[in-house]
């Protein structure tokens, strides 16, 4: 097929997909099928992953500061944001469980569960 018989141009082709994907989103947030949360206690502060650190070896890790501090709150560990203190979220692992900010002494007594907060 020479350049002559072409039917659509790459411009066209180009143009069309654009459409088409702005097309989509707009008749999905018109159908309500896109969710806009605005309640932040639900939504997670951001995914993590710990590097495993033996005495003696080199890790690798970057040397930029992230934009986030670690706090601890009610006997947990805190992740809040550098610019938005009131931006803070419990650490939990896999099975969201809270990470402890210090080990716990064996002699001590059971940390008590903490009623949730009727809303």
């Amino acid at each position: 097929m020479s350049q002559t018989e072409a039917r659509f141009t790459a411009r066209s082709l180009i143009l069309t997909a654009l459409v088409s994907v702005i097309g989509t989103i707009l008749a999905l947030e018109v159908a309500g099928r896109i969710d806009h949360s605005d309640n932040k206690d639900h939504v997670p502060v951001g995914d993590f992953q710990a590097i495993h650190v033996t005495p003696g070896e080199d890790f690798r890790m970057s040397p930029k500061a992230s934009e986030l501090h670690a706090a601890c709150e009610n006997g947990y560990l805190a992740i809040a944001a550098d610019e938005d203190p009131s931006f803070l979220g419990i650490l939990v692992d896999y099975k969201n469980r809270g990470v402890r900010c210090t080990r716990p002494s064996p002699t001590a007594p059971a940390v008590p569960k903490q009623e949730p907060a009727n809303e």
